[in-house]
């Protein structure tokens, strides 16, 4: 039998009641965020999903869902700190992506990198190096190297290690840098020579930021001009939110049909861990 008008009404109504709670929520409190490239390792991999908190910095339109027009600037606004992990919308033609990196230099700061070191404000940030970082290779990482089209699940074959059984993981160099508020976290430094391993002083202007990955060899990040690799300084406007907490972490080897491989593939030890 066919159901009242009543009941069809009844049902609309709850559908959009629920689609409102789905935007305000992501809008104002937390939205999820997955992990695509190196520019973050080590502490984000390739198959990370994790929660970005939108309430820290106040709300631009990039806080809303398709970014409506509807108003400029920030609302409650607020700087990141210098540390934070910090997910934003790339800038001109590309703010419609969202990018996550480390927020290094505020308004203000005159940032430099010397043989790879950063330095801010004409300061030396703490280096300490670590023991190197084995990263077993995965099978999300080899897609997204054939996406790139490299040649290396590792960026380069000299940073491979051929392990028994056939596994392969990549070796790079690790260091525990410290900014000069406390933060601490560990960077990788993978090769001599790279382009940025030396840059000029950069001033941060007012109502800008300049971010950097913590992978510096592969993080195509705020240490050159916007060119469309390079994604330049960023608009505090463009800033959506603060990384939060790790939801979910997979291998990439899960296959919709074969749900047991649902479970072999997550990485259960990474989830649940803060920023």
């Amino acid at each position: 039998a066919q159901q009242p008008k009543s009941e069809w009404r009844e049902y609309g109504t709850f559908l959009i009641k629920l689609a409102l709670i789905v935007v305000i929520f992501r809008s104002l409190i937390l939205s999820p965020f997955n992990i695509p490239s190196e520019s973050m390792q080590p502490r984000l991999l390739i198959g990370d999903y994790l929660l970005v908190a939108k309430w820290p910095y106040g709300y631009s339109k990039y806080s809303l869902p398709f970014a409506p027009d509807l108003f400029s600037g920030r609302i409650f606004g607020s700087l990141p700190e210098r540390g934070d992990v910090v997910v934003f919308r790339g800038p001109g033609e590309r703010d419609n992506v969202d990018f996550i990196k480390r927020a290094i230099g505020l308004p203000g700061d005159v940032i430099s990198m010397k043989e790879g070191v950063l330095q801010i404000n004409g300061t030396p940030v703490k280096r300490e190096k670590m023991a190197d970082w084995l990263l077993p290779v995965t099978e999300n990482m080899r897609d997204a190297t054939a996406l790139e089209g490299g040649s290396s699940p590792c960026w380069r074959a000299e940073f491979e290690e051929k392990l028994a059984g056939g596994d392969v993981r990549c070796r790079y160099r690790r260091f525990k840098e410290t900014l000069p508020n406390g933060r601490s976290y560990e960077s990788l430094d993978i090769a001599d020579g790279q382009q940025v391993d030396d840059i000029e002083p950069i001033v941060v202007p007012e109502g800008q930021l300049l971010m950097m990955g913590d992978n510096r060899d592969r993080s195509a990040d705020s240490r050159q001009p916007d060119n469309g690799v390079w994604i330049g300084l960023i608009p505090i406007e463009n800033v959506v939110g603060r990384a939060q907490v790790m939801m979910f972490s997979t291998d990439g080897t899960a296959r919709w049909l074969l749900p047991w491989t649902w479970l072999s593939a997550t990485r259960w030890d990474r989830i649940g861990g803060g920023f």
